[in-house]
């Protein structure tokens, strides 16, 4: 009989790989693959009951083998129903009870007593009922503020692990390379270097030194690995059709730089097919290029059903590279996927594909040695409960969560220096339009202790001294919820009515604040056929520009504030509006950011992370294109609206011609580049210089500029500062003709300004010898 009260694995003091090793030994097949399973929606039946509590005669016939089980998803999700929306999530203590319930019962009623990883989504901070809910990411990357993007994500962790959870299965590091794709939303924009920085960031913020001392860090979770930012058509999950070249330079390099730079441990590859390969089934992918070229040594877990989509979902489609679940499992196995999600489905065939030979067992045991590593690394064999703690730092989190929503919010257009506005010169404001007085959240939102509206942070600031009038003026759809499958569009008699209705309240005040743009259900993640987010068109949905028409020949000042999660083409809408800003969805502290830009007491300092089409037509419009790809249209000028990296300010800034350290160097030296900034204007204020390089000839076709650096500086009126950004070889550095990563001799742009714009950017030229 097997010693296990003095099994090796048991004694902390050994190195975690040791105890692994030791753990090993001792596990039974079917133990090892309960380590490769997770359990989401199954906790209904086989965990909690209908109000989300732990149900121990459940969990003992459900488990009555005693093999265990490797992850518990979204526990604070429990006894919650998504699509009547009926909120039964669970709050801070009642989902530590039930992870603590859980985490007993795994740990005393299975033979080697190993705990559980729970999960949880912190796409935007933890997606809880309670939780700190900040700007949607691609809001965040217009930031420009990779410290804050840290401060924010280590404050979801700290949120997350009190809550018993050890995983958050974000950043999301998809470059997106097309607006009508319903996920942009959840990305940090179209730029690869932005993203890298962004996604290093919060991988940092998540996992700290990933030593787990403080049980304030968890695990981060890349995705989605990889190229899901350009599908086909826009449609999400479709094939990437795109050249390895430009998968590695692209769509890889986020990843590459988040494993290399910031050690993150999971990472969850993409729906999608690359050169008719699901990313679920690609050895290439993930074994030759993320663990043998990249090192990477963590662990792969599925996206929700992935495995099952090798073969058939009806639910939403198939690849039919596998005849059947088991030989999806076969392929994923060979792919390296450490762990299915979100169920046991594809896995339940493991204990075949071994008996058949068709996967050895030594397989299974070298894909759970990262698993257990992890729980080993933190903690949980010696300290596996969480304690019930009362929620604390509320005002600071309130306040990075308003910080961050101040520095998302981009200033796109201020005709006649209208914005900010006086109260002292107002009497009445109406402030109108269907994103006005509703929660800015997006999808993979918890549901904060506060959310406030634009209304409610207008009305906050102004107190008494204004008289605030509102009307909604037209919906966008008739629900709007982000988990409702239906989407309903109004009804044109109703809509034509209530604008009538809002040009009469504000015909009577002194300016309109308009705000519209999308909500929850127009971009989304298409996860079913019946619930979509993908569209063919941006323009705005709904008699939305009708209300902006009518607004206009009132002939007021009018503000228009757009609310959404995607780019959206609103040349109309710009044309008309007196001041223009792009807010995206700002999270809990959207409408009192809002205000405090409107009003003043904020000066905007947000860039655009994806470049705003004129229409649908011009798309892909990213900057960072090839010479020969931006040639013009018949009807269309070929310029975006606004292009990446755009944002006006309140005060204007200047750049002094550039100046390089050094104008020649060799292949393998660096060099810098020094300019000077001054604020010019009567404002104190925040701007990003951004620094783009072009490599002018080239053995293989270069984009016409790509940003190279960025510096988010504050400035206090007729201040002026000096800086530099350091140019080092892996800068200049690409895959050359015959894919070797690699710095040509040449010369190359070196560019420095406010905007990817050319107009905004001052250059210099370096030549670089062999």
């Amino acid at each position: 009989m097997l010693d296990l009260v003095n099994a090796r694995y048991k004694d902390p003091n050994l190195d975690p790989k040791e105890r692994v090793d030791d753990l090993i030994s001792y596990m039974t097949l079917e133990e090892k693959v309960a380590q490769m399973m997770c359990i989401w929606n199954g906790k209904r039946e086989m965990l909690v009951d209908e109000q989300g509590n732990f149900d121990y005669e459940k969990a003992k016939q459900s488990f009555k083998h005693g093999h265990g089980i490797g992850q518990i998803g979204r526990p604070s999700d429990a006894g919650k129903d998504e699509e009547s929306g009926h909120d039964q999530g669970l709050e801070l203590r009642e989902t530590v009870a039930l992870t603590n319930a859980i985490q007993k019962f795994f740990i005393e009623h299975t033979r080697l007593g190993i705990p559980v990883f729970f999960h949880e989504e912190c796409l935007h901070g933890l997606a809880a009922k309670g939780a700190t809910s900040f700007p949607q990411p691609i809001a965040l990357a217009g930031t420009f503020n990779t410290k804050l993007i840290e401060q924010l994500y280590s404050i979801a962790a700290k949120e997350t692990r009190d809550r018993g959870a050890h995983q958050a299965l974000t950043p999301v590091v998809d470059v997106a390379r097309d607006p009508r794709w319903g996920r942009v939303e959840e990305t940090f924009g179209e730029d690869p270097y932005l993203v890298s920085e962004m996604g290093k960031a919060a991988v940092r913020g998540f996992q700290g030194d990933s030593r787990f001392k403080n049980k304030d860090k968890v695990v981060a979770t890349l995705k989605h690995f990889a190229a899901h930012g350009q599908p086909e058509s826009g449609t999400n999950c479709a094939p990437a059709n795109i050249s390895e070249r430009v998968l590695r330079e692209t769509f890889l390099m986020p990843f590459k730089e988040a494993i290399q730079e910031a050690g993150v441990i999971s990472i969850m590859p993409s729906y999608n097919e690359i050169d008719g390969i699901p990313s679920h089934a690609n050895e290439w992918l993930l074994n030759d290029v993320l663990r043998e070229e990249w090192g990477f040594n963590g662990y792969l877990v599925s996206d929700y059903y992935a495995i099952q989509e090798l073969y058939h979902r009806e639910a939403t489609h198939g690849h039919h590279v596998a005849v059947d679940k088991k030989q999806a499992a076969e392929l994923a196995i060979h792919a390296g996927i450490n762990l299915e999600f979100p169920e046991p489905d594809c896995y339940t065939y493991l204990f075949d594909l071994v008996d058949e030979k068709r996967v050895e067992e030594t397989a299974i045991d070298e894909l759970i040695k990262p698993l257990l590593f992890w729980k080993f690394k933190m903690g949980l064999f010696e300290n596996p409960y969480t304690d019930v703690r009362e929620e604390d730092q509320l005002e600071s989190k309130k306040a990075l969560a308003l910080q961050a929503a101040e520095e998302s919010i981009i200033l796109l257009k201020n005709k006649s220096n209208i914005l900010p506005l006086s109260k002292d010169n107002l009497k009445k404001l109406a402030v109108i339009g269907p994103n006005a007085h509703v929660p800015l959240l997006g999808g993979y939102s918890g549901e904060p202790k506060e959310s406030v509206t634009i209304l409610q942070g207008i009305k906050e600031h102004l107190g008494n001294s204004v008289e605030v009038l509102f009307h909604e003026g037209c919906k966008i759809t008739v629900d709007g919820r982000w988990e409702k499958d239906e989407v309903v569009f109004p009804n044109e008699s109703e809509e034509l009515q209530s604008i009538a209705e809002a040009v009469a309240i504000a015909k009577n005040t002194d300016a309109i604040l308009l705000a519209i743009g999308g909500n929850d259900q127009t971009s989304r993640e298409a996860w079913s056929k019946h619930h979509m987010g993908d569209r063919t068109s941006l323009d705005l949905i709904g008699y939305q520009r009708t209300l902006v028409d009518e607004l206009k020949k009132l002939e007021k000042p009018l503000v228009v504030l757009v609310c959404n999660g995607r780019p959206l083409s609103i040349t109309d809408v710009s044309q008309k509006a007196d001041a223009l800003l792009e807010c995206w969805y700002g999270g809990q502290e959207a409408g009192l950011a809002i205000a405090k830009v409107i009003f003043g007491e904020v000066n905007p300092s947000g860039k655009l992370s994806i470049s705003i089409p004129r229409s649908v037509g011009q798309l892909p419009i990213f900057y960072n294109h090839k010479p020969s790809a931006r040639r013009g249209f018949l009807d269309e000028e070929k310029t975006p609206l606004y292009p990446f990296g755009f944002g006006l300010s309140y005060t204007k800034f200047e750049l002094s011609e550039i100046t390089l350290a050094d104008d020649i160097i060799h292949i393998d030296e660096s060099t810098n580049v020094k300019y000077t900034i001054t604020n010019v204007g009567k404002t104190a204020g925040y701007e990003v210089i951004q620094m783009y390089i072009r490599d002018v000839h080239s053995s293989v076709t270069r984009p016409i500029k790509e940003l190279k650096g960025f510096q988010k500086i504050w400035l206090e009126a007729g201040e002026s500062k000096d800086f530099s950004f350091p140019i080092s070889p892996n800068l200049l550095a690409f895959y050359d003709i015959h894919k070797n990563y690699v710095v040509e001799p040449g010369e190359f742009h070196i560019m420095i300004g406010n905007s990817s714009q050319d107009v905004c950017l001052v250059s210099s030229v370096l030549t670089v010898i062999s």
